[in-house]
């Protein structure tokens, strides 16, 4: 047996209904954060059996995890939570890993069905509540054994409107990995025509939470000390399109040297992160942020907004440079200095940090070690 074998066995366990109704098969190539949390977990000989809640029925195990894809929720569309239930008595694990934190009604039907076993959370960019909201989650995260954040500050305001019982413990967690590598950066220009010196990379939402518009002002002002420097923007979403391209047009430091890319094919992202100098994001707030993550896989050294999330993703500035949120004149000084050392000794240091606190066996090491005190601490208070 799979658990017999690794000794500690963790049902992860995903409340998402995905509103496009695509097939389990499908789930995993667009949620790759399910497979490359569980298969971290599973490296570092934890026995993961992932139940994801899916319009569609499966079951099967791929690379040393086991995948249960059942069409189970709180609510009577969603089909109950029998479903859910029954695959717990029959994996028998020891320990419950929910994603997500708001799901208040289902925390607490599974606590109250499973007293015996540990129970942690993770967050994933959740709120803290309006005060007439926190009634429900005080009781619904009573009977939480742990929950986990990318950054123990995320936690404080949770921790200030006092949702959190005084046995619930706060474990510091990435919400993910990746499989990017570093590679020729020569090479990876020729292939998608970046240039620039620096080659500026940007991948995110134009929209008011990754503040473009402060980016640009601070690239504007920095190219003044930075005459090569070359911005190439990656995104999906854009309400702020209109508002960008007028902030390039009005600009001469700007005009011909930002590109706006759009969307592209996540298979796209890795070369361009290998052809880039230097990685910016303008971010106020971020769960953990899964395109910073991949630009350190790939050794790319970031320039990004000082909150806690990126603190703890670069170890609190050990790479890269951190500067003040809707700070243009911070980012300005930011990338000057980070530009000085874009060389490989640079992008060996950002890759040896990722592999150290970053990669799947670092990810993995501490989900095992966060479950095994799960455990002690669920038997402790027995």
């Amino acid at each position: 047996m799979l658990s017999e074998a690794h000794g500690l066995h963790v049902a992860q366990i995903g409340f998402h209904h995905d509103p496009a109704r695509r097939t389990p098969r499908e789930l995993l190539e667009a949620w790759p954060t399910l497979v490359d949390v569980a298969e971290s977990a599973s490296r570092a000989h934890v026995a993961v059996s992932v139940i994801q809640a899916c319009a569609h029925e499966a079951q099967f195990e791929r690379n040393g995890v086991r995948y249960r894809f059942l069409p189970f929720g709180i609510e009577p569309a969603h089909g109950g939570l029998t479903p859910l239930f029954e695959q717990l008595q029959t994996l028998a694990p020891d320990v419950l890993h929910i994603n997500g934190l708001h799901y208040l009604r289902e925390i607490r039907a599974l606590s109250a069905h499973r007293p015996d076993l540990p129970l942690m959370l993770q967050d994933h960019a959740n709120i803290a509540p309006r005060p007439w909201r926190r009634p429900a989650w005080r009781r619904a995260f009573s009977q939480v054994t742990g929950i986990a954040f990318c950054a123990r500050e995320q936690a404080l305001p949770f921790l200030e409107a006092r949702l959190l019982a005084q046995r619930t413990r706060i474990y510091e967690i990435v919400e993910s990995t990746s499989r990017f590598e570093p590679g020729d950066r020569d090479q990876a220009r020729a292939l998608t025509g970046m240039h620039g010196d620096p080659a500026v990379l940007w991948i995110g939402h134009l929209d008011a939470n990754k503040d473009p518009l402060t980016m640009l002002d601070g690239v504007s002002r920095a190219s003044a000390a930075l005459p090569g420097l070359r911005l190439w923007c990656c995104f999906a979403s854009s309400p702020l399109r209109a508002a960008v391209e007028r902030r390039i047009a009005g600009d001469a430091h700007l005009r011909g040297r930002v590109h706006l890319l759009g969307r592209l094919p996540h298979e796209r992202i890795e070369p361009l992160l290998r052809a880039a100098d230097l990685f910016v994001l303008a971010s106020h707030r971020e769960g953990s942020g899964y395109a910073l993550i991949e630009a350190l896989a790939c050794g790319l050294p970031p320039v990004v907004t000082d909150i806690p999330s990126f603190r703890a993703l670069t170890g609190r500035g050990a790479v890269g440079r951190l500067w003040p949120c809707g700070e243009p004149e911070g980012l300005s000084q930011a990338l000057q200095a980070a530009a000085r050392d874009t060389g490989a000794s640079a992008r060996a240091a950002v890759r040896s940090h990722f592999e150290q606190q970053l990669s799947f066996q670092a990810l993995g090491t501490r989900l095992a070690a966060v479950y095994r005190d799960l455990c002690e601490r669920a038997c402790a208070s027995r």
